[in-house]
């Protein structure tokens, strides 16, 4: 059987509408929303055509149609027009990209968040390839004679900080030679690399104040674990009990509880450039067989890639979610390559808004 135009622009009405109502969509339906100038027969033949070439399907007898994996699938690939972002749309999207989130997680976590809030899906948001993470530089800073707080900056201009209390004093000049040993010995270095034989040339250096340097040293090797996990971030799962394919509360609830899962990123896969839509079967997990996944990749810098995306049922409005996903994307890979702010007004066609960069830290 061909795929002839008028059966393209019948699959294409029927998408949309059922992307719209939930409803199974008859032939008179049709007649009106595609514009064909031809008999509610020809339609209905022509609908039972696209069935059979598996495009639609017919969930009872006596109803209309609705599309297939197979149907949403050519419409995401051949038959849904670009859709352009309003101008109030790109403005809310700029205001809270304006946000000052200062810490990778933290942005990554709010990225999920306001990809729910605008799609009303549930979001994920992801941060890949950390693994040659290191600390940059130490500063120490004297509180009082039993304390100091200690400054570390990643690689990735991510500031963190702890406080210590000790349990004896310590003078200034002792702080000043730790600090000292820090910035010479451990940084530039991995993770992996704080190894049995640099901790001894440490404990050389040190003499008395090598207590001090494992403090210090088992801080920096915490901040690297937690840069080099790659948590999935979820938000937003109680947007699936807004659309009707997830009434049934037992169906919902075996999603959510997949979605609120901790190490959920080796199903999420890197969608390269631009987006990546996965529909129904074609994604891994035996939980999504029945939903669709729609995800963009953004450039992090330093080698580093997230990802950002939404889960929900089938009957989605790729167009919009698309545009959506693309354009958040497009910015966080500005936001964090560093480029000056946001314009002041989106312009509805091919905008590609820069935002402010700004140093990293933790209270």
């Amino acid at each position: 059987m061909e795929l002839t135009a008028r059966r393209r622009k019948i699959l294409r009405a029927i998408v949309e509408h059922y992307i719209e109502t939930a409803e199974p969509v008859g032939s008179k339906a049709i007649a009106k929303l595609a514009g064909l100038e031809c008999s509610s027969a020809t339609i209905r033949n022509d609908m039972a055509a696209l069935e059979k070439m598996g495009y639609l399907e017919q969930p009872h007898t006596s109803a209309g149609r609705i599309p297939s994996s197979k149907g949403y699938r050519i419409y995401v690939n051949e038959l849904m027009e670009h859709h352009k972002l309003s101008i109030q749309e790109t403005e809310r999207m700029n205001e809270s990209l304006q946000l000052k989130m200062r810490e990778l997680d933290r942005v990554i976590d709010q990225a999920g968040k306001l990809v729910s809030q605008f799609t009303n899906y549930p979001a994920f948001a992801l941060a890949e390839g950390r693994e040659q993470v290191t600390i940059v530089r130490y500063d120490l800073l004297m509180v009082n004679q039993t304390s100091f707080i200690c400054v570390a900056m990643t690689s990735t201009n991510v500031v963190k900080n702890k406080l210590f209390h000790l349990p004896t004093d310590i003078t200034e000049p002792q702080l000043q030679l730790l600090n000292a040993l820090l910035n010479t010995s451990f940084t530039g270095k991995t993770l992996a690399q704080f190894s049995t034989d640099l901790m001894e040339t440490a404990r050389k250096a040190a003499g008395s104040s090598y207590g001090l340097i494992s403090l210090v040293v088992s801080f920096a090797m915490d901040v690297l674990q937690d840069s080099e996990h790659s948590a999935v971030h979820t938000a937003g799962a109680r947007h699936l009990l807004e659309h009707p394919e997830y009434q049934d509360v037992e169906k919902a609830h075996k999603l959510m509880s997949y979605l609120a899962q901790d190490d959920l990123g080796s199903l999420f896969p890197d969608s390269g450039d631009g987006t990546r839509v996965l529909i129904g079967p074609e994604n891994v997990a035996e939980e999504l067989k029945d939903t669709s996944v729609v995800l963009a990749s953004y450039d992090i810098g330093e080698g580093m890639r997230g990802v950002i995306g939404v889960v929900g049922p089938t009957r989605m409005d790729y167009a919009k979610i698309t545009a959506k996903l693309s354009y958040m994307a497009d910015n966080l890979s500005k936001l964090f390559g560093g480029s000056a702010q946001l314009p002041e007004r989106a312009q509805p066609k091919g905008l590609k808004a820069p935002e402010e960069h700004s140093q990293k830290e933790e209270e």
